[in-house]
């Protein structure tokens, strides 16, 4: 005779925050690619709901709920949109989750997190890039190196110089933009999951002093 394994109350909570935080994840991918207003606050959101179940459950919970967006996000959007989740916000959720579920110790430093955190965030951006611009047939990374060939002309033209921009500025120049891009992003992530996790029992770690002036206040 076979019996039947019964859940604890913890594996029981576990199975569940993993699916309705796998779900509001995968809700918000499709909001930020189908709903016309609110896009900058769906891709702050984006990397909370599995940052906040490593926080709570620990890495292996949240691979299985990247892995359950992922699946959802296919059956809903296709299986090229629909893994497209994962980068650069899935990944950066694992980062951030890691970083923060250790309260002491190097892994807890913001410095750390924010750091390489923004460069997920850039190297995951460049992926989507590549991947929409095969989507649509056109080289979207245009659009990005247009707009850092003008910065540069409006910086050379503040400062007097009439020298001509070479490829290679313009193509360094577009990477550096899409860094500090995510270096406001990743900081702006570090302070809401600051403000909101705690109320949800799961805090993360003190900022450093440089950093506290800016995340010290409490908008909520």
């Amino acid at each position: 005779m076979s019996s039947r394994r019964q859940l604890n109350r913890g594996q029981a909570r576990q199975l569940m925050d993993t699916a309705y935080l796998a779900a509001a994840t995968a809700l918000l991918w499709v909001a930020l690619y189908y709903l016309p207003v609110g896009s900058p606050l769906f891709r702050l959101a984006l990397p909370l709901p599995l940052a906040l179940l490593q926080l709570r459950h620990g890495w292996r919970c949240a691979v299985e709920g990247l892995v359950v967006t992922a699946l959802l996000l296919v059956a809903l959007m296709g299986p090229i949109r629909g893994p497209l989740v994962v980068f650069p916000y899935g990944l950066l959720a694992l980062w951030l989750g890691w970083c923060w579920r250790a309260r002491v110790g190097w892994r807890s430093s913001w410095w750390l997190s924010w750091g390489v955190g923004s460069l997920i965030g850039a190297a995951g951006f460049l992926v989507r890039v590549a991947v929409l611009s095969v989507l649509v047939g056109e080289n979207l990374w245009v659009l990005i190196t247009t707009a850092a060939a003008g910065l540069l002309e409006k910086l050379a033209g503040w400062l007097g110089l009439a020298a001509s921009i070479e490829l290679a500025q313009v193509q360094l120049a577009a990477l550096a933009l899409v860094w500090v891009q995510n270096v406001i992003v990743v900081l702006a992530l570090h302070a809401v999951a600051y403000w909101i996790f705690p109320r949800l029992h799961s805090p993360i770690p003190e900022p450093p002093d440089a950093l506290r002036a800016l995340v010290a206040l409490d908008p909520l």
